[in-house]
C-alpha cells in the first residue's frame, strides 16, 4: 500500500509565484532557460538550469554549475522570495490547458515504495542522467522538480479535492504557453490525516513522468539511510517531491518519429519493404485515429499505414504498444534502427509540436521520413508497468508538464 507523507513545503511569497515557477529542467536547452529566465532574477531556472548564468562555453556537468545552483536557491531563501510554510500539510495543483485540466496531490512520496516496487515504473533511466539529478539535489540539499505519479481513481481522493479546490486558490495565473495554474494549500489537518490514510488503502502508484528524478531521490536517501545510525525512516530523505494524480485525469500526446535517411533504399524499396508488414493507404490525415495504425510523411505526402495481424503480438502489453509495432516491424528491420535510443539517424518529436513539425522537419531535407502515431492510453502504461515491463524509448509525451517552483522539498 502507498504511504505518503505531508511536508513543510518551501513556496514563492504571496505574488511572486509566476515569477519563480518555470518549466521542468528537462524540457529546455540552456538556450531556451536563459532566454526564459532574461530579467527575471526570480526565476526558477536559476536552480534547475544553473549553467544559465555561467559562461556558456562551460560543461553543463562542472562542479560549478551545480555549486552555483546552491548558491542560487540560498539567495532565493536570504531574500524571502521563498519561505517555508511553519506545518507538515499537501498541497493540490490543477493545471488548465484549453478543454483540459487536471488536479493532482502534491505530496512526498517515499523511497522504500519505489525500493519495493509499490511505485512502478514503465522506463529505463539512464545512469549519466541520474547522476546529474544526484548532484543537483545533492548540492542543494532540495527536491525542485516534482516527479509525476499517477494511481488508479479512488472517490475518496475525489471528495478530498473538491473539499479543499472549491475555495479560491492561494496563487492562480495563466503561464506564457497558455496553461493555467491554480494552487491550494491543505490547512486543515485532519484532511491532511484522511488523505495519508487513503493512500494506504490504494495499491500501487505508477511513476507517469519524472524516471530519473526518482531514481535520484532513491539513491540519495539509500546513501543517507546507510550512514546515519540513527535512522527512523521518517527523515525527510525517505521521501521525494510528487504530484500525484487520478489517472482519469490524465492526458497523455503522441511521440512522433523522423528518420534521417532511408538506409540505402530507394523509396520504391522502401514502399515495397514496408508492404510486407503494413497495409498502405494513400491521402491519410497527419493523425491515426486508432491504435495499431500509423501516419508516415514521405516525398511530401502523408500516407496511412495499418499493421497486419499477425505481424506483431496483441496479447503482450510491451509487444502491442504502436511503438513497439513500429520499431519491430520498420525501423529496425528496414531502416536498420537497432537501437533507438543510442542511433543518431532517429529523433523524436513530441505530440505538443503537432505533426506540421513533422512536415516542416522532413520538406527541409533534414530528415527523410517521418511517423505519426497513436498516442498510448493510460490503460496501456498501467497494464506495462503492472507487468514488470518496459515501454520503448519515447512512448509518451504527458501534457501540460508540471510547473516547477511552485514549492519545493528540503531534504
Amino acid at each position: 500500500m502507498a504511504t505518503i507523507k505531508p511536508f513543510m513545503g518551501l513556496r514563492p511569497r504571496q505574488g511572486m509565484e509566476e515569477k519563480v515557477a518555470a518549466p521542468p529542467y528537462d524540457v529546455l536547452d540552456s538556450d531556451e532557460a536563459r532566454e526564459m529566465a532574461a530579467g527575471n532574477p526570480w526565476s526558477i531556472l536559476h536552480c534547475t538550469k544553473p549553467e544559465i548564468d555561467l559562461d556558456g562555453s562551460m560543461d553543463l556537468y562542472d562542479d560549478r554549475v551545480y555549486a552555483r545552483g546552491a548558491e542560487n536557491l540560498r539567495r532565493f531563501i536570504e531574500e524571502g522570495v521563498l519561505v517555508q510554510d511553519d506545518f507538515p500539510t499537501f498541497y493540490f495543483y490543477r493545471q488548465t490547458m484549453g478543454t483540459h485540466s487536471q488536479t493532482g496531490l502534491v505530496a512526498c512520496a517515499s523511497i522504500e515504495d519505489y525500493e519495493k516496487d509499490v511505485i512502478k515504473k514503465h522506463e529505463f533511466t539512464r545512469k549519466d542522467k541520474e547522476l546529474d539529478r544526484i548532484r543537483h539535489i545533492e548540492a542543494q540539499n532540495t527536491q525542485i522538480g516534482p516527479v509525476f505519479l499517477a494511481y488508479r481513481d479512488v472517490p475518496a481522493m475525489e471528495e478530498a479535492r473538491a473539499r479543499v479546490c472549491a475555495a479560491a486558490p492561494d496563487c492562480d495565473f495563466t503561464s506564457a504557453d497558455g496553461v493555467g495554474h491554480a494552487f491550494w494549500v491543505v490547512r486543515d489537518p485532519g484532511l491532511v490525516d484522511d488523505i495519508v490514510r487513503v493512500f494506504q488503502a490504494i495499491p500501487f502508484l505508477y511513476v507517469a513522468d519524472g524516471h530519473h528524478r526518482s531514481a535520484a531521490a532513491t539513491i540519495i536517501g539509500q546513501k543517507r539511510r546507510a550512514a546515519n545510525p540513527a535512522h527512523t525512516g521518517r527523515e525527510e530523505y525517505n521521501f521525494f517531491l510528487s504530484v500525484i494524480f487520478p489517472q482519469s485525469n490524465l492526458q497523455i500526446m503522441p511521440y512522433n518519429r523522423v528518420v534521417a535517411d532511408l538506409s540505402g533504399h530507394s523509396p520504391e524499396e522502401f514502399m515495397k519493404l514496408v508492404s510486407g508488414n503494413f497495409r498502405i493507404y494513400e491521402d491519410s490525415a497527419p493523425t491515426p485515429a486508432e491504435t495499431g495504425h500509423f501516419s508516415m510523411y514521405i516525398g511530401g505526402r502523408w500516407l496511412g499505414l495499418e499493421a497486419l495481424r499477425g505481424s506483431y503480438r496483441a496479447d503482450d502489453p510491451v509487444e502491442s504498444l504502436d511503438a513497439s509495432i513500429l520499431q519491430r516491424n520498420l525501423l529496425a528491420p528496414i531502416l536498420g534502427i537497432d537501437d533507438p535510443r543510442t542511433s543518431r539517424r532517429i529523433n523524436f518529436v513530441g505530440g505538443i509540436r503537432g505533426t506540421g513539425e513533422l512536415v516542416k522537419l522532413v520538406d527541409s531535407g533534414r530528415y527523410a521520413v517521418a511517423f505519426s502515431l497513436h498516442p498510448v492510453t493510460m490503460d496501456q502504461l498501467l497494464s506495462v508497468a503492472d507487468s514488470g515491463n518496459v515501454m520503448p524509448p519515447k512512448s509518451t509525451w504527458f501534457e501540460p508538464k508540471l510547473r516547477s517552483g511552485l514549492v519545493v522539498h528540503q531534504l
